[in-house]
């Protein structure tokens, strides 16, 4: 299995599979728009680009600019020689493009349904709004302007904060989803109850659609609470099958993802009062390791009763999930264990963390006894 660090900035080693993107000064070529097409900015008065709906009304998606863009060279600037270096290299190499990172094919997703709903619903901004999260200086803002000008990506909201928290901001925004490269802001969001998960890089990443968004959810600790888990951790298997059983006509209590796809689910309804059920461009996968039959039942009743639909769900019985990953090709998958997100990113599956429940707990105990 492909060794992968808590810390985020650590790249997973495997085969690469190449993104169909623009070079750029953090891959292994260098790129810049000296080399390149240059922006025009006169373009903006030839080109209406669509407004960016109210907070209120949207689907927001904060993404962190280290997770959205491979920013590991100006990191290390940062590191190693401080933060008065790194704004210098910045503002010199402002015109050199970052990299796509991880969470870029999901963000262009996002844009690719928010096109549909345009077609659709030309007065509606029930659509997706993407903020992007920086602890930058305002310095750095004309190379991430650039950065996306250049890749073509609708981002209108940015939020700086030049070092401090973003978290107070994320709630301004009435965030929906928060992705980032920071565990501890992550856990920070999660504790002021925004749905929040950690992105890591790897250099194997499997190819996805360019038409349809797919999200992957695990169940206990990401769309339901961690009840079961808890069970399962303290009692045993046995245990745990026992109390699905006589549970089974108790709804789960939610978990911190769950909002996230009630938010997928409105935006899909509007696709199927327009008659695209078939041709919907979201899709939505359960992938749990939970078993059909002596604790899937009570599962799918509860997302039932919350009025949610899945379209598609996967109960594994404790086999590996990176191979159904594999297949299924989502945008990003989240999952509470880290080993699950190992093995999804061993496949090249982008897959998030979501470090909440009593699994955190249980990782954080192996991880003193076995000393690393």
């Amino acid at each position: 299995m492909v060794k992968m660090s808590l810390d985020p900035i650590q790249v997973m080693s495997g085969q690469v599979k190449e993104l169909k993107v623009s070079p750029s000064s953090n891959g292994d070529t260098r790129g810049s728009w000296e080399e390149k097409e240059v922006f025009d900015p006169n373009q903006l008065d030839r080109t209406a680009k669509p407004k960016p709906p109210k907070p209120e009304n949207a689907v927001t998606v904060a993404v962190s600019s280290r997770v959205l863009f491979r920013t590991e060279r100006e990191q290390r600037v940062f590191e190693q020689k401080g933060v008065e270096e790194y704004l210098r290299y910045q503002i010199e190499h402002e015109n050199e493009p970052f990299a796509p990172g991880p969470a870029f094919p999901f963000v262009k997703a996002l844009e690719t349904v928010n096109a549909r709903l345009r077609d659709l619903y030309p007065q509606s901004e029930e659509l997706f709004d993407i903020v992007l999260v920086t602890y930058n200086h305002a310095h750095v803002g004309i190379r991430l302007i650039n950065t996306i000008n250049h890749h073509n990506l609708f981002i209108e909201r940015f939020c700086m904060t030049g070092g401090s928290s973003p978290i107070g901001y994320l709630k301004a925004w009435q965030t929906n989803l928060y992705l980032s490269a920071d565990a501890e802001k992550v856990r920070e969001a999660l504790a002021e109850g925004i749905a929040a998960a950690t992105m890591f890089f790897t250099d194997k990443i499997t190819e996805v659609s360019e038409s349809q968004l797919r999200v992957a959810f695990d169940g206990d600790a990401v769309l339901f609470s961690d009840e079961s888990e808890r069970i399962f951790k303290t009692h045993g298997l046995d245990k745990f099958f026992e109390h699905e059983r006589e549970n089974e006509d108790i709804l789960l209590d939610h978990g911190p993802l769950k909002g996230f796809l009630e938010a997928l689910g409105k935006l899909q309804k509007k696709f199927y009062a327009k008659g695209q059920r078939l041709d919907c461009p979201i899709r939505t996968y359960l992938v749990t390791a939970r078993s059909a039959a002596s604790s899937g039942i009570r599962a799918l009743k509860t997302l039932r009763a919350w009025g949610l639909e899945i379209d598609e769900a996967l109960f594994l019985a404790g086999a590996p999930k990176g191979p159904m990953l594999e297949k299924i090709r989502p945008h990003i998958y989240f999952d509470d264990q880290m080993f699950h997100v190992e093995g999804a990113a061993e496949m090249g599956t982008v897959a998030a963390h979501v470090p909440y429940g009593i699994a955190q707990k249980y990782s954080r105990q192996q991880n003193s006894s076995t000393g690393k």
